[in-house]
């Protein structure tokens, strides 16, 4: 029970397997809980989550001083194109910019050609030209037909259309035009929810920033009503306090503000992973860090350098690409609910396809026939079938050999055993392949960093992962299954608000570009007074997106106006970003893209650490497992990682079980606590 005086941090990540819970309190309890994701209402399980919390914790509603989610809502929208029927309103001459896309295709040599670009999220008949132009100066060459404007209205909400992307020429020098159709959509159909390019991507490419307003207002109407439904279920609760979400920048915003520009909620989970792995890296000495979040449907990897983490001003969302400001993480389709199959060449191939939390892999025994790694991981011995997610499901390992046997095992000949270690095999290799593009393919030598394996499924991967890969030291969190959810807890609240300003870098006058800052910087500021910030907490940097004069695409760097020449220090770090991403640099002038303010309130706790114990641990038990470096089954030790004293050194094969995850000490590694609370395995010298 709770503790009189006490109150409550709650942070809650929403996965495709499963939804984990930290909660903190300001007595120093750190306490967790996963609990089986609800696909068709991910918010079910949220709610569900918070009443364990309430029951079994005794936290009491009033006392929680922090609510804080990342959710996955806004990917799933388009992963599986349940976003709301769309609407385009553009310039009279533009109406196929979205159809038209780039010249570039993913797929070189598919023999059946298909639509590159997201035609899908408004076909040719949603939308809709408006008589209006500016000129690449941002003049008025057409002024605004609002009787165009208002035929292209009538005639969209007649035809059903539940949000409305606005996209007009030039719009990011001179937005006049699109408030203007914004007021009359607002006159015409008043709970039309409505995106303006001005607004959601203020930068020229007119594909980019058409295709993100759209999916900003494709998601917008489903990101709505899930807010809505977490924000009513927690006034039901009797939890007062905002709902905090959690952006793909990796930052905090409130539920209102977050739904003004839903599409910065893409990838929202894996940046609270990423911003956790931080801190815990950070605590154990280690500033050189990738990410590994091995969960029930995908493997999120993402590199920190120096103590920070690469931002990228794009992404990509089920292959398209997406101009919205996020860390940086590579996702790939290898997780614990990964399927196991054999191609019709008889190869044994792992994913993308995942069972997930519904039905879920064959040993949660819910109806699932198809193998998995998690079948694999228990049928090799990693997995106590009773302790498996804090025992909230027991396990049925006769269900796991069964499936592998029968869709793995027979057709290769093979044991059970042997096809179990052979998925492991498999996709592991394509972990660290992954590993390797993000790394080796932007010239960075995985072998200086530390590998820091989260998630449920992530530190039984480690010491493969790490051997493939040269890399010689694990840091385990002290909770890596839920990391991402204890991420959330050392957030900041962050907003971003960008301008453009095309001009070369050598022609702009300090006080100018000043200037200009200062004008960004109100529309920031008035983001986070909004989240009721103290202005004595805020923190601001300023960034140029710069580019070689006659480039296409512009690299964000920082920009410092109290350095002495900021503007020849904007440059000389441009030159550098410019080498360290593509390889060369040259003495070329450089042009102004945008300009950038962010505004952040850094978390008053950090992410929750776990103190080492003291004492004496109690002796281990043991369990015969199967390992990659021996044909048979050795013996391990097994031990439980609370009971773990600072002085212990644990050295493989050995299993180290927590309520959380199960971490794999494979032969020829040593494990041992970190400051912080975090599992430091290293990599044992040859004598």
């Amino acid at each position: 029970m709770s503790r009189a005086g006490t109150t409550y941090e709650i942070g809650i990540d929403t996965g495709g397997t499963f939804t984990d819970m930290v909660c903190r309190g300001s007595d120093g309890s750190v306490r967790l809980k996963k609990v089986p994701s609800t696909r068709s209402n991910p918010s079910a399980a949220i709610l569900s989550a918070l009443a364990f919390a309430q029951s079994e914790w005794g936290v009491a509603s009033a006392d929680v001083t922090l609510f804080a989610h990342g959710t996955t809502v806004a990917t799933n929208a388009v992963l599986e194109r349940r976003g709301a029927r769309t609407g385009i309103i553009t310039t009279a001459g533009f109406r196929d910019v979205l159809e038209n896309g780039r010249q570039s295709r993913r797929d070189m040599y598919d023999l059946a050609l298909r639509a590159q670009p997201p035609v899908y999220l408004a076909p040719r008949r949603d939308r809709k030209e408006v008589r209006e132009r500016l000129d690449g100066t941002g003049q008025v060459v057409v002024p605004l037909d609002e009787a165009d404007v208002r035929r292209a209205v009538a005639e969209l909400v007649e035809a059903g259309i539940e949000a409305i992307a606005v996209c007009l020429l030039f719009s990011f020098l001179d937005p006049t035009h699109e408030k203007r159709i914004a007021a009359i959509i607002g006159e015409m159909a008043p709970d039309m929810p409505v995106s303006l390019s001005h607004e959601v991507d203020p930068a020229f490419r007119e594909y980019e920033r058409t295709c993100v307003t759209a999916f900003d207002a494709y998601v917008k109407p489903v990101v709505a009503r899930y807010l809505a439904d977490v924000e009513a279920g927690l006034l039901r609760s009797g939890i007062h306090i905002p709902l905090q979400v959690m952006q793909s920048r990796g930052g905090l915003a409130s539920a209102p503000i977050a739904g003004r520009r839903p599409v910065r909620l893409f990838l929202s989970g894996p940046a609270g992973g990423v911003i956790g792995g931080l801190d815990v890296g950070m605590a154990a000495g280690h500033r050189d860090l990738i990410t590994v979040d091995i969960g029930g449907t995908s493997c999120d990897i993402a590199l920190i350098t120096d103590g920070r983490p690469l931002i990228r001003t794009e992404g990509l969302i089920d292959g398209f690409t997406v101009r919205v400001p996020m860390v940086d993480v590579t996702a790939v389709g290898s997780g614990g609910g990964s399927i196991a199959w054999m191609d019709a060449a008889g190869s044994l191939k792992v994913g993308p396809q995942s069972a997930g939390s519904e039905p879920g892999p064959a040993c949660y025994g819910r109806g699932g026939t198809a193998p998995t790694v998690t079948d694999a991981s228990l049928v090799l011995g990693y997995i106590d079938p009773a302790s498996f997610a804090g025992g909230a499901l027991g396990l049925r390992p006769e269900l796991s050999a069964a499936a592998i046997r029968d869709t793995v095992a027979r057709p290769l000949g093979l044991s059970d055993e042997d096809a179990a270690l052979g998925i492991h095999r498999v996709v592991n290799t394509q972990m660290a392949e992954s590993i390797r593009l993000v790394s080796i393919g932007r010239g960075i030598d995985p072998r200086r960093y530390a590998l820091l394996p989260l998630g449920g499924g992530g530190p039984m991967h480690a010491t493969a992962l790490a051997e493939e890969l040269g890399i010689d030291t694990i840091i385990v969190p002290p909770n890596p299954g839920v990391l991402a959810a204890a991420g959330l807890l050392g957030a900041p609240i962050e907003h971003e608000v960008s301008a453009a300003f095309p001009r070369r870098l050598a022609d702009v006058a300090l006080p100018e570009l000043t200037d200009a800052f200062a004008g960004v910087e109100a529309r920031c500021r008035e983001l986070i007074t909004a989240e009721g910030v103290p202005e004595a907490r805020v923190q601001t940097a300023y960034a140029l997106d710069l580019c070689y004069v006659g480039q296409s695409y512009h690299i964000e760097v920082p920009f410092d106006p109290a350095a002495a020449e900021p503007l020849q220090r904007a440059y000389e770090d441009f030159l550098d970003a410019h080498d360290r991403i593509y390889g060369h640099r040259i003495a070329h002038p450089a042009k102004i893209v945008n300009l950038r303010v962010v505004q952040r309130a850094p978390s008053s706790g950090g992410v929750p650490m776990r103190a080492a114990e003291t004492g004496t641990p109690p002796a281990p038990g043991r369990r015969m497992i199967r390992v990659r470096q021996h044909a048979q089954r050795v013996e391990a030790a097994i031990w439980q990682r609370e009971a773990i004293g600072p002085d212990t050194q644990i050295r493989g094969p050995a299993i180290i079980d927590q309520a959380d995850t199960t971490t794999l000490v494979e032969p020829g590694w040593t494990a041992r606590l970190a400051e912080g609370g975090a599992l430091l395995i290293e990599r044992e010298t040859a004598a």
